[in-house]
């Protein structure tokens, strides 16, 4: 199980949590919560990533974004998740952080959890550090070329003013060294690929080598030291005060 999602069941138990909003969802964190609730809400930005979810008959996937009133208005649960939330709504609506965490607020009426990333430092030296780089850069370039905007990482020290600013009370901030593995590799990767038909050809052309040979190198590194050993995850607990 993920070390993240355990962290999580620390605080809330490994039975039932009642009602459940997953309020930007994916793959992973749908196939956890469907464990802990006989009924999720789970909201998605991207249909293409909720294409293909395990969704029973008493879930909802609903898609749109939280600069939007009229999202789930009214409604409230037991247990709001924001899994890598604030730092991927740059992608689909920048700086609208603090509007979010007031609605994720106004639907919680119990407990909330925020997963996130450190920053990358940029100054760090290592091999590790330099192919984490190396992944993440392409895959922003690609992004950015395709004329959309990448996701970020948020400091755990930041996302805690805003979510005590929201008026949730804050009763736990957890951290976690990540080991980059080969999913990771391939998934941050496969971002480039997805990307590359919206690109000039000449360009897409060279950054399809670039692309394969970045895969090469970290997917020989991560099989070599088990892994790139670079950064920090956290997860932060907090009540509806």
């Amino acid at each position: 199980m993920d070390r993240l999602f355990a962290a999580v069941e620390a605080h809330e138990g490994t039975g039932s949590w009642g009602s459940v909003l997953d309020a930007g969802t994916g793959p992973a964190s749908f196939e956890w919560l469907i464990q802990h609730t006989p009924a999720l809400t789970a909201v998605s930005a991207e249909p293409s990533l909720v294409a293909g979810l395990p969704v029973r008959a008493t879930d909802r996937v609903v898609i749109g974004t939280w600069d939007d009133p009229s999202l789930l208005a009214g409604e409230r649960f037991d247990v709001v998740i924001a899994d890598y939330l604030l730092g991927a709504i740059e992608g689909h609506a920048p700086f609208t952080e603090d509007v979010l965490l007031a609605r994720l607020r106004a639907a919680c009426k119990g407990r909330f959890y925020a997963i996130g990333q450190e920053p990358l430092d940029h100054e760090a030296q290592g091999e590790d550090a330099r192919w984490v780089r190396t992944i993440t850069r392409l895959r922003d370039a690609c992004i950015l070329l395709a004329g959309d905007r990448p996701y970020r990482e948020v400091p755990a020290a930041w996302a805690r003013a805003r979510i005590e600013a929201a008026g949730f009370e804050v009763t736990a901030v957890e951290r976690f060294p990540i080991v980059f593995g080969a999913r990771f590799v391939r998934g941050q990767l496969d971002v480039c690929r997805r990307k590359l038909p919206r690109i000039d050809p000449l360009l897409a052309a060279a950054l399809t080598r670039r692309v394969d040979a970045v895969e090469q190198g970290a997917l020989d590194r991560v099989a070599r030291a088990g892994g790139l050993r670079f950064g920090e995850d956290w997860v932060i607990a907090a009540r509806c005060a």
